[in-house]
């Protein structure tokens, strides 16, 4: 099962990657903690990579397509992953396609999470008081909505013309997103 989880800053990809990869027992490839991780031990990435995140801007394609490539050939995603964060503009897009083609492993589903820019904001404020995250403030959230609505959200229409989007609405409770998460994935497991 090789599956992109996309969808705006705050809709929920990272939580409900966890339930699914849980379920199905493939790991959660999210490029936004492994950045993190690296911002965190002071790695040169983590240090150029700070700088993007602290101003809301997006991380240089060469470091995330490079951490991508990287995790996906390691045995436990062999059987399948889910990509949380990754791609977030077309050449990413193109790049994963690319790689995959390489190592004939398509992929299956590009699932689109659809919440509202208001929810999100009030999500991600509430996100950042309990997690204690510094990237998250009010400016630093607008700007990331912003760069995915210019950058990420034509990766849509991408999916659309490969042929795997799958289209869900992010709003409700946990286990109704979930529930409509899973109709199309029983489909391809």
């Amino acid at each position: 099962m090789r599956i992109v989880f996309m969808g705006p800053p705050g809709a929920g990809k990272g939580t409900q990657a966890k339930i699914i990869c849980d379920r199905y027992g493939i790991p959660q490839v999210s490029t936004g903690e492994i950045l993190r991780a690296a911002v965190k031990n002071g790695t040169d990435m983590g240090k150029k990579a700070k700088e993007y995140m602290d101003a809301g801007k997006l991380v240089p394609d060469s470091v995330v397509i490079g951490i991508v490539k990287d995790r996906i050939r390691e045995p436990d995603a062999q059987k399948g992953y889910i990509l949380d964060g990754f791609p977030r503009t077309l050449e990413q897009a193109d790049a994963l396609k690319a790689m995959l083609a390489e190592i004939k492993t398509p992929l299956q589903i590009a699932l689109n999470l659809d919440v509202r820019d208001d929810l999100l904001i009030a999500r991600l404020l509430d996100r950042a008081k309990k997690e204690g995250r510094p990237d998250d403030t009010e400016p630093v959230i607008k700007s990331r909505l912003d760069t995915y609505h210019s950058q990420t959200r034509p990766l849509i229409d991408y999916y659309r013309k490969e042929g795997v989007l799958v289209e869900v609405p992010g709003e409700g409770t946990l286990e109704e997103v979930t529930s409509r998460i899973l109709s199309p994935l029983e489909k391809i497991k």
